[in-house]
C-alpha cells in the first residue's frame, strides 16, 4: 500500500467515523443535553477562536479514539458478522436469526428453481440465482447478511480448486500482483469504513438516547442515527459481496503463484491440481505432507550418493 492509500485508509476507515461520533457527543455536551433541557443554539461557537478550539478538540479526540480502536478492527467486523456464540444470550439470538436466514435461503432456492412462465418470472428467477450466488450453503449460514456475504468467499473461493480458503488466503494474498492488491485494499477499506460508520451511528444513537431520554420531542435524533446505521450496514454488506467476489478472482489468477512460492511442482491436469492443493491445505494446517517432491527452478540438486560436484547452488 502506497502512502496515498495509507492516508486514505486512515482518514476513511478510522478517523472519519470517530470524528463523527466525537462531534456528535460534543454537540450534546455543548447543548447541555446530559444535564437538562437541550439548548441547541449553544452548539454553535460564539467566536472564530472558540470554533477553532472545538474543531481542534474533535480532531485530537477522534485521532486518539481511532488509534485506540484500530487493533479491534477485525473484532468490530466479526461482531456484525454474527459470531455471537460466546455468551448464552447472544447465542440464543444467533440461533433465531440463523433460522431466519435459512428460511430466506430456502425461499430464494425455490424461486431460482421455479420454471418461469413469463418474462417477469424469468427476471425474478435470475435475481434469485444472483442472490444465491452471494450466499454460502444453507448448513453454514450465519445470523447476519454481512456474515453470510463474507462466508460465501471464505468457504468457496479456494475450495473450487481443492484449497482451504481460510488457511491459504494469508499466503496467496502475498502473491497477488500490485494492481490486484490495490483493488483488494480498496474493497477492504470500503468494507471496514462502512462497518465503522455503522458502529459510530449506533454509539451516537445510544449517547443521544442517554442524553435525551427526558426530551420526547428530540427522540427523532435517535431514530435518524439508527436509520443511518442501517444504511451503513447495508453498504457494508454490498462491500463484503464485492470483496468475496475478488477473493474468487485471486484464486483464479494466482493459485499457481502459491505453488511457486512453496516450491511445489505445477499440476498436469485438473485431477492433479485438486490432489496437490488438497495436500497443500493439509500442510498449511500442520498436518504432515504426503511426500511430494519439491521443485526448485534454476537450482541443480545432486542426487544422494553421486560423485558429481553439484553443490545445490544456482548455476
Amino acid at each position: 500500500m502506497g502512502r496515498a492509500g495509507f492516508v486514505r485508509r486512515v482518514l476513511s476507515v478510522h478517523f472519519a467515523p470517530c470524528a463523527l461520533f466525537v462531534a456528535g457527543v460534543l454537540a450534546l455536551v455543548r447543548a447541555g443535553s446530559f444535564s437538562g433541557r437541550s439548548d441547541w443554539a449553544a452548539v454553535l461557537p460564539e467566536s472564530p477562536a472558540v470554533g477553532l478550539g472545538v474543531g481542534l478538540a474533535v480532531v485530537v479526540c477522534a485521532s486518539l479514539l481511532g488509534l485506540l480502536l484500530q487493533p479491534f478492527q477485525v473484532r468490530a467486523v466479526r461482531v456484525l458478522e454474527g459470531y455471537w456464540d460466546r455468551w448464552p444470550l447472544t447465542a440464543c439470538l444467533a440461533g433465531v436469526l440463523a433460522r431466519l436466514q435459512r428460511r430466506r435461503w430456502e425461499a430464494l432456492h425455490r424461486r431460482a428453481a421455479k420454471v418461469p412462465d413469463s418474462d417477469r418470472e424469468l427476471r425474478v428467477r435470475a435475481d434469485a440465482g444472483r442472490r444465491l450466488a452471494t450466499q454460502p450453503p444453507a448448513e453454514v449460514l450465519l445470523p447476519t447478511a454481512l456474515g453470510n456475504a463474507l462466508r460465501a468467499g471464505e468457504l468457496t473461493a479456494g475450495e473450487r480448486y481443492g484449497l482451504t480458503t481460510l488457511s491459504s488466503w494469508p499466503r496467496i494474498y502475498l502473491q497477488v500482483s500490485t494492481r490486484m492488491a490495490e483493488v483488494l485494499g480498496s474493497a477492504r477499506d470500503a468494507l471496514d469504513a462502512a462497518v465503522n460508520l455503522c458502529w459510530s451511528f449506533i454509539a451516537l444513537s445510544t449517547a443521544s438516547a442517554l442524553a435525551l431520554y427526558d426530551e420526547p420531542s428530540a427522540w427523532w435524533l435517535c431514530s435518524v442515527g439508527l436509520m443511518l446505521a442501517a444504511v451503513a450496514y447495508k453498504g457494508a454488506v454490498t462491500a463484503a459481496q464485492a470483496y468475496a467476489g475478488l477473493m474468487h478472482v485471486v484464486y483464479d489468477l494466482h493459485r499457481f503463484d502459491l505453488l511457486d512460492a512453496l516450491h511445489l511442482p505445477l499440476p498436469a491436469d485438473r485431477a492433479d491440481e485438486r490432489e496437490i492443493f488438497s495436500e497443500v491445505s493439509k500442510m498449511l494446517v500442520g498436518l504432515p505432507p504426503d511426500g511430494r517432491r519439491y521443485d526448485h527452478p534454476g537450482v541443480r540438486v545432486c542426487p544422494s550418493g553421486s560423485d558429481g560436484d553439484g553443490d545445490g547452488l544456482p548455476k
